[in-house]
């Protein structure tokens, strides 16, 4: 599991679990599975969250220390083609990310051709173990060295 500020953010916020829960949908209980690990916040949420109170992915999901917030966009074939993009630059196939996520070959490729958006563990595994940024890896364009 991900060491994640989603606690200390709605903290920040004088936020209870209740009115986050009821902000993105969920029951107070949802939110405190989140807060301490036993389960992982939807990327759709996560970015919903991040938007709305600008916390940047990289500071909620442990990343980094440093919040450098800027608007986040959810379109799965956007993400989907940077994370191609980066594959590709770090010289690994679909099989080889699809096994560090310890997904299956064919989930992975569904998040990469656009069919469905990447989920927070997977783009946090994927980021965490090639030191990358999770807020880098899904703007519209993606720089490639």
């Amino acid at each position: 599991m991900y060491n994640n500020n989603l606690q200390y953010a709605r903290e920040e916020l004088e936020m209870t679990q209740t009115q986050l829960g009821n902000i993105l949908g969920v029951h107070k209980s949802t939110v405190s599975c989140w807060e301490n690990g036993y389960s992982v916040i939807p990327f759709r949420k996560l970015i919903k969250f991040c938007n709305l109170y600008h916390y940047s992915l990289d500071f909620i999901c442990g990343l980094t220390r440093k919040n450098n917030y800027f608007k986040l966009n959810t379109d799965a074939k956007v993400i989907g083609n940077n994370l191609k993009k980066i594959r590709k630059k770090l010289k690994l196939t679909q099989v080889q990310v699809s096994r560090e996520c310890a997904i299956s070959q064919t989930t992975y490729n569904t998040y990469e051709s656009g069919l469905y958006l990447v989920s927070t563990m997977t783009l946090y595994t994927i980021c965490k173990k090639h030191n990358l940024s999770m807020d880098e890896l899904i703007k519209e364009v993606v720089k490639v060295h």
